[in-house]
């Protein structure tokens, strides 16, 4: 059985969550970056992603695993909904940093909250530029977060999230994350591209195996044979963003998921970290 409160106590969160409010939307938010990888490792182990939430809930909840944007996403809508949230499913193009290109429609999956009246993005799904806190998608005014801003851009029915990793103000240079519309989808609409991010060569979590945590001062990646721990701008750190990489062995790579993620595969992993071939379709 799929249950509210397991779910709620894999992400830590241990308030109340009788009313739907925009403190309680905050606050699972950042439990579940806190607390659920965002990882492809299944696809590194012999394994395939599915877009069926039942074994979603197995894998994140029980098994106590993470997983990519379709995964992550789509279960934190199924909490939403049943906390009492009116949560609508949207698809987003993410630019590629490597390739500088977006990638196709359903590229990324998405939530929009509405709640309290107003509407707001919410992503647990992603990587090192994603957002802590759900954005407020009724201003394209700076949306600071620590060191780091965020801006939602509107051109047309296509909004595009845009941000800096340290905060140099409106006129400083903003780097696009991904762009969406507001067009409500359902989960099957995903299917297709949720088996390209398996097998194509164009697609970074076929090229790359990796996994990443938010934490309280910072992230820990591990991709292919490295660890990469960043450390959010503080006193400590004289005020800089500080990083640290470690290379790592095939027989060290098990015991640094187990300890540092609290990921233990059923199926050897094959470590993994090839160049992205640029699509050969412009979106």
């Amino acid at each position: 059985m799929m249950e509210v409160a397991k779910y709620l106590s894999r992400i830590g969160f241990t308030g109340s969550a009788v009313q739907p409010s925009l403190e309680l939307l905050r606050s699972v938010h950042i439990c579940h970056l806190l607390s659920v990888p965002f990882e492809d490792l299944t696809v590194h182990s012999g394994g395939e992603v599915r877009l069926d939430l039942q074994l979603i809930y197995d894998k994140i909840v029980n098994k106590r695993r993470g997983g990519f944007c379709y995964e992550n996403n789509a279960l934190f809508f199924w909490l939403l909904t049943h906390l009492g949230f009116h949560v609508t499913l949207m698809s987003a193009q993410v630019r590629n940093n490597i390739t500088e290109m977006y990638g196709p429609p359903f590229d990324h999956l998405i939530l929009l909250v509405t709640v309290e009246g107003r509407r707001w993005l919410c992503d647990v799904g992603f990587g090192p530029s994603g957002f802590s806190d759900p954005l407020s998608l009724d201003t394209e005014g700076l949306q600071e977060e620590g060191h780091r801003v965020y801006r939602i851009r509107t051109s047309q029915e296509m909004h595009f999230l845009e941000w800096q990793e340290e905060n140099r103000g409106k006129d400083g240079d903003w780097t696009e994350i991904y762009k969406f519309t507001l067009s409500s989808r359902c989960l099957e609409d995903f299917t297709e591209m949720c088996q390209y991010h398996q097998s194509s060569p164009s697609s970074i979590f076929f090229c790359k195996s990796f996994c990443t945590l938010l934490r309280p001062s910072g992230r820990l990646t591990y991709i292919g044979h490295r660890l990469i721990t960043v450390t959010f701008p503080s006193e400590a750190t004289g005020g800089k963003l500080e990083s640290t990489t470690i290379e790592l062995k095939d027989e060290e790579i098990p015991a640094v998921l187990a300890e540092k993620f609290g990921i233990v595969l059923s199926s050897p992993l094959i470590p993994k970290d090839d160049p992205i071939t640029p699509p050969a379709v412009r979106y």
